[in-house]
Order: structure tokens, then sequence, then C-alpha cells
């Protein structure tokens, strides 16, 4: 069996499209095919569903493909643990964050790359579901999530920061001068918020729920940076996280409000694919974020 092949299936599983794989592994369309055919006359089993396109793969295809996923993985573990005997990590480290998170996890991948200057990181805006799919997959190296709420499985977490919410309103709308506001008055509001495939959203929502209230949003997305947006330009009000003000210092024009009456706490973390050994890149971000963790207190 050629790993090239175990390549070909990944990718074709992945890209869903016979040009589109061969493109992404670097060979030409017929030699893609060929190798999954060789493939297939190795195992003895049919691997993908034949047709004029791709149909998707048979159920003995989908084992493989499972098994492919793992050996690659410890293949790519295997180079970087030989890369790391000779003392400077290389690859690249794809990390899935949800979005409440991204403008936190550059504390982090500053870390890993003062640690490691040779590792790429490749960032991904992903819900938690996604994050599970792709650890699940080894498409991700890691991912930052919640911890408490709605946990994920198979994984290795460790806490980073505690996520507090603050009501974000235009000035001028009548809520100048206060400090806080319950989550009751806040369903009151004009608001713009996070879709509900969104994790955050779903967290909101329970909130809303303790407070006895029912929002109807005016506005939903899966972009933070449209929340703020959407309160800057249209003077719609939305709930971010406590830690995004610092980033909207120069926003003169916004006034945020702690929201309360639920006092809503959650801890995001870094998590890892429950594997051992850790494969080396995944061990310089873990040392990264112990060292991020410590700092913050989570």
């Amino acid at each position: 069996m050629d790993i090239r092949q175990l390549r070909y299936l990944v990718a074709l599983a992945r890209e869903r499209h016979f040009a589109r794989a061969a493109e992404a592994c670097g060979v030409a369309q017929p030699t893609l095919s060929a190798g999954l055919r060789n493939l297939e006359d190795e195992l003895g089993v049919p691997v993908v569903e034949r047709g004029n396109r791709f149909k998707g793969l048979t159920p003995e295809g989908e084992r493989v493909l499972a098994w492919a996923q793992r050996i690659l993985a410890d293949c790519d573990a295997l180079e970087q643990e030989l890369i790391e005997a000779r003392r400077s990590l290389k690859g690249r480290v794809a990390i899935g964050v949800i979005p409440s998170a991204l403008t936190m996890v550059a504390d982090l991948t500053t870390a890993l790359l003062a640690r490691q200057p040779g590792i790429g990181l490749k960032l991904l805006s992903m819900s938690s579901i996604e994050i599970q799919r792709g650890l699940d997959s080894f498409e991700l190296h890691a991912g930052v999530t919640y911890l408490d709420n709605e946990p994920l499985t198979r994984v290795r977490a460790l806490p980073l920061y505690r996520e507090r919410y603050v009501l974000l309103v235009r000035r001028g709308q009548g809520l100048d001068g206060r400090s806080g506001i319950g989550w009751a008055e806040a369903a009151g509001q004009r608001l713009c918020l996070l879709v509900p495939e969104m994790q955050n959203r779903r967290i909101i929502d329970a909130a809303f729920a303790r407070a006895g209230a029912r929002p109807s949003p005016v506005v939903e997305t899966d972009s933070m940076v449209a929340l703020v947006s959407h309160v800057r330009e249209a003077g719609l009000a939305a709930i971010v996280p406590e830690h995004f003000l610092p980033r909207l210092a120069a926003e003169e024009g916004l006034v945020s409000l702690r929201l309360e009456a639920p006092e809503v706490v959650h801890t995001v973390g870094l998590v890892v694919a429950e594997r051992d050994p850790i494969p080396p890149v995944v061990a310089a971000l873990w040392a990264a974020a112990q060292t991020i963790a410590q700092m913050v207190g989570a």
C-alpha cells in the first residue's frame, strides 16, 4: 500500500470532487483515479462509489478513510518528531477558533511563534461542532472553544480564560451613564446576535431564558466584526465578550454595559485530540497555552 493512495482518498473525501482532489494533491486526475483503483485492488473492497461524478464513499470506504486519516496524522507526527530532534519544528498548525475567541487567540499564537519561529499557523473561525469534527478527522491540530458548556469529547483540555458578557450600544440611545443592565431588559433592545448554530448564541439564549426573556434579534450573523459594525452603523445592540472592549478603545461612540441578573461566566480553553503520543507541534502549542494560562490565572 502506497501512502500516496491514502492521501488521495483523504483529499477526495474532503473536496468531494475528483479534479479538485487531484489539484490538492498536486497530481493529474487520471493519476489520482488510478491510485484509488490500486488501493481498492490491494484491499479487495470497493472504496469509492463509481459514477461520472463523485457520489461518495462506500461503507467500506468510510472505514478505510478513518484509518487513512489516522495513519497520515501519525506520519505527519513522525516527521515532526524527527524535525524536533534537530531542535526546530517546521510545518503548519491548523487551529479552529470559536468567533468570540478570535481576538484572544493572538496571545496564544504569539507565545507559540516565540518558542517555535519555524512554525506556520492556519486559524479558522469555526463553531464548536465544526472544531469537534475537525479534530476527529485530523484536519485540525487543536481548537479554542468553550470547556464548560457543551464540552467536546475525546479531547484534552486546558483552560485559558474566563468569558463574561456586555451589551454594546451606540452612544445616545438612552443607556449612557449606566454601568450595567439586566438580561431581561437587554432582550427588549433591537439586537444583532450570532446565529443559533454558534455556541455563544446558545449561551446567550440560555441566559435570556433564565431571566424569563426571549429576544427577537433584528440581525443574525456568524461574524463578531459584523456585530460591532451593526452597533456602530445601524444603531443596533449586540452582546459581546468583555475582553472585546480593549480592542474597541478607539470606538468612542460606543457604550458597554455589564450584563447581570443572572451573571454568566464560561471558561474558554485549548483542546487537542486525545492521542498518545502527542505530535510535537501540538506539544509546542500546549506548552505555549500553559504559559498564557499562568499569565491570566485561568
